[in-house]
């Protein structure tokens, strides 16, 4: 398979992963670039050298391409820039904020980036940015939401600009591919699916609990000051859920959520810590490889292309 995101960023298949904040680190990234996808590494407020560290054993697990993920309003953003800049990583992907200023020091620097998108608006601007790919998110997906839904929001960005564009959000399965291409996509980024990859190094708890999980399971919190965030459903949204019953401060959140992530990442606390995890969980029912992962998503969008032929 070839099209304009595999030529973009010099990968076999248009399958990208996710970053996701204590989950993408460099034994899932590696293991997706290897099989032919494109790993992302997740940073969010980590330190440089610990970054550093997980870019190196990326390049030595693997030769192919991956990304480094910046998220732009945290505040280690800029660390994190300066050691994908010295380490020669070949992308970024630029997430949450303005990432205006980083711009001629990526370029400068030859390092390509892909941007993250919620709205129509942001896709314009990435692509006026000089974005190479732009991954438009629709709220199915797993963790930080927009608005829009993923069968919105793809025809309309493929509409806005010229760019390829990557769906993300509510794709699991070859089935969700082709929906999305057929929308007009050029590739998909898949989060949960990989999260219950046997190279992910997650708590085992969260992958049983992901595995156990069906789509009414996934739920949406902190819509009410503008944070949605789709996790699967627990003690901890309970709370939030209460929160929201008593119009609580934003403030009152934060110290409920504080450190949620990781404690159910690597702690496997499942009850209270937070689950982060998209509406399509309920087809995401077996622990493989990456590698099987991603085969058995492109088999089955070839499959479902070629029904779709006999039929017309």
């Amino acid at each position: 398979m070839t099209n304009r995101v595999c030529q973009a960023l010099g990968i076999k298949y248009p399958i990208i992963q996710g970053a996701m904040q204590w989950v993408s680190d460099a034994s899932l990234v590696a293991s997706v670039s290897e099989a032919g996808g494109f790993g992302v590494l997740a940073s969010a407020d980590a330190q440089k050298e610990n970054i550093r560290v997980e870019i190196k054993k990326v390049k030595r697990a693997t030769t192919k391409p991956f990304a480094v993920n910046i998220t732009i309003i945290s505040q280690t953003a800029k660390d994190i820039l300066d050691v994908a800049i010295e380490e020669k990583v070949p992308f970024v992907v630029l997430t949450a904020g303005n990432p205006k200023p980083f711009i001629p020091l990526l370029k400068e620097a030859g390092i390509a980036f892909l941007s993250v998108v919620a709205t129509v608006k942001q896709a314009i601007k990435m692509e006026e940015l000089g974005a190479s790919v732009i991954v438009v998110e629709g709220q199915e997906a797993g963790g930080h939401i927009g608005e829009m839904t993923s069968m919105t929001f793809i025809p309309q960005a493929v509409a806005a600009v010229n760019v390829p564009i990557v769906a993300a959000g509510g794709i699991a399965t070859g089935h969700g591919m082709a929906a999305a291409f057929a929308l007009g996509a050029e590739g998909i980024q898949m989060g949960t699916a990989f999260m219950v990859s046997q190279e992910c190094t997650i708590h085992q708890n969260v992958k049983d609990a992901l595995i156990q999980a069906d789509s009414g399971d996934s739920v949406v919190t902190g819509r009410k000051h503008h944070h949605a965030v789709r996790c699967i459903a627990n003690e901890l949204t309970k709370a939030f859920a209460t929160l929201d019953e008593k119009n609580a401060p934003v403030e009152d959140y934060a110290a409920i959520g504080k450190g949620a992530t990781y404690k159910a990442s690597r702690e496997g606390d499942v009850i209270h810590g937070s689950v982060m995890a998209g509406q399509i969980v309920g087809l995401v029912n077996s622990e493989k490889t990456t590698a099987e992962i991603i085969q058995d998503t492109i088999a089955e969008y070839n499959t479902v292309i070629r029904q779709l032929l006999e039929m017309s």
